[in-house]
């Protein structure tokens, strides 16, 4: 099968490199033509995955027509509020039989959308029917690497989350399956928001205690809030759900815990953005996923406090000190 990912940045080179080493024929898609052309001449994405060199069977190019034409897989890694635009664009050239593969983990910003949702709209029923979601706890340079990892990929469809795990799937690297599409995505994208709130308790000092409670709590604001959109509960507890929000928010390689312990130095978010290199999802996903839980009336305390801090300058002790001040209640609540 020929395979094309849609997004150089750290995850889509890393995921290109895992399927490149086990000799797929790979076009790796780079909006920046001069990044594009960098990666093509040293084999090394410098920018976002320096030290791990790309096998000769991935094509770099900034053409999506040249990058998905002919291609039986199309992987999505653009940030998430790219999916619409670049996806959008890239449909007129794919193959009736495709299999889009979305391996983003966020809610598009203006429609509050899931990936599935937004597939549902640029491409044809029968892509969208099928389309695949991939999610788990992975860091780019630990796939890169070729450590040990795992992950699920969701569909509506069984024979394509069956064929997306075929595909990645090699001794060091397990993929499961799953039907619930939904909570997949949710898990991979609530997860971020969770993953700040750590890191802004450690940056200020509170202490392993409180990060295994907002671990926890958080697991339990994401299973409401996945619930709420149609999600099953038990996929919370797999790989996209706690495994996934364990990992970024202990994780030293975790963008979204660093956005929160530099939240805990004090610095704004214009700050913050602008010092780092790649999107932490978390950031867009906070606001979202506040604006989704008011509307739809889910306690989703943690979002909300995220969403202050971020967007309305509320101080992070404040905020924290409001959320350990609440009524008490029980756990399952």
């Amino acid at each position: 099968m020929k395979i094309a990912v849609i997004g150089a940045g750290s995850y889509g080179t890393c995921l290109a490199k895992h399927l490149g080493d086990q000799d797929y024929d790979v076009s790796l898609w780079c909006r920046n033509p001069e990044r594009a052309e960098r990666i093509r001449e040293t084999r090394v994405n410098t920018d976002y995955l320096p030290g791990f060199k790309l096998p000769q069977c991935i094509s770099v190019t900034s053409s999506l027509e040249e990058a998905v034409r002919d291609r039986g897989m199309v992987i999505g890694v653009t940030p998430s509020q790219a999916a619409r635009e670049v996806l959008g664009a890239a449909a007129q050239f794919f193959v009736p039989s495709v299999v889009v593969v979305n391996a983003s983990k966020g809610l598009e910003e203006n429609t509050y959308d899931r990936i599935d949702q937004v597939y549902s709209d640029i491409f044809s029923d029968d892509i969208a029917q099928r389309a695949a979601f991939l999610s788990g706890p992975t860091f780019a340079k630990e796939v890169a690497a070729g450590m040990p990892s795992a992950m699920v990929v969701a569909s509506r469809e069984h024979e394509s989350a069956v064929a997306v795990q075929e595909v990645f799937h090699n001794p060091l690297f397990r993929v499961y399956s799953s039907e619930d599409y939904i909570g997949v995505q949710v898990g991979g994208a609530l997860k971020n928001i969770i993953a700040i709130c750590a890191g802004l308790s450690d940056g200020i000092g509170f202490g392993q205690n409180a990060r295994a409670a907002l671990i926890t709590r958080g697991m339990a604001e994401i299973s409401r809030v996945g619930v709420a959109m149609g999600a099953d509960p038990l996929t919370f507890l797999g790989l996209s759900g706690m495994g996934d929000l364990v990992l970024t928010c202990a994780g030293d390689l975790s963008r979204n815990r660093r956005v929160g312990l530099a939240l805990a130095e004090g610095k704004t978010l214009d700050t913050i953005v602008s010092e780092m290199q790649m999107i932490a999802e978390g950031v867009k996903t906070a606001r979202v996923a506040y604006r989704w839980t008011q509307s739809h009336d889910v306690y989703a305390p943690l979002t909300t406090l995220i969403y202050k801090v971020l967007y309305e300058n509320l101080d992070p002790r404040e905020g924290i000190a409001d959320i350990m001040g609440r009524d008490q209640r029980p756990e399952r609540d």
